[in-house]
């Protein structure tokens, strides 16, 4: 695990949802971490509460991100500290959206997120370097987690679901 920044606490819920859950702290590729972190509650909330289940889950995590990642980053000094992971969970719960819970479309939608997160093209690195704050941590990702929803339909068109 990675050690604590000054300023912030175990126990701040900032940083509970921030790393999301600690998944942040761990060592090497933070946004990886997060990332396959957040597969399972989109397992979970897909199965048990279909589309809009995990639509409803990915609009409340972004808007919990946004609040964390603003404290998170204001208490800490850094503008976007790489254990901020939230950002990471709500793209990638984005890019999920349109797929059911298979393990086959859950590999390509995580895959394809953290393409898009990595490479940052067009309006995502955009949003990376000029949207500061609680805000700028959670737009690029996203945008990110719209870019890989758009490809997994367009790829996925006319395949019989599961």
């Amino acid at each position: 695990m990675a050690r604590l920044r000054d300023g912030i606490t175990a126990t701040d819920p900032a940083l509970i949802a921030a790393t999301w859950f600690g998944s942040g702290l761990l060592p090497k590729a933070p946004g990886t971490w997060g990332s396959l972190a957040a597969l399972p509650f989109a397992w979970v909330l897909r199965v048990e509460w279909g589309f809009w289940g995990l639509a409803i889950a990915t609009l409340l995590v972004s808007l919990v991100g946004w609040w964390a990642a603003e404290v998170y980053a204001r208490k800490t000094g850094i503008a976007d500290p790489g254990e901020v992971v939230i950002d990471e969970v709500a793209g990638q719960w984005l890019t999920l959206l349109p797929v059911p819970a298979d393990p086959i479309y859950y590999l390509g939608g995580f895959l394809l997120f953290r393409l898009f997160d990595i490479k940052k093209p067009w309006v995502i690195g955009w949003a990376d370097r000029n949207v500061h704050g609680g805000l700028g941590i959670m737009l690029d990702d996203l945008f990110a987690g719209a870019f890989g929803a758009v490809v997994l339909i367009v790829a996925l068109w006319g395949v019989p679901t599961p």
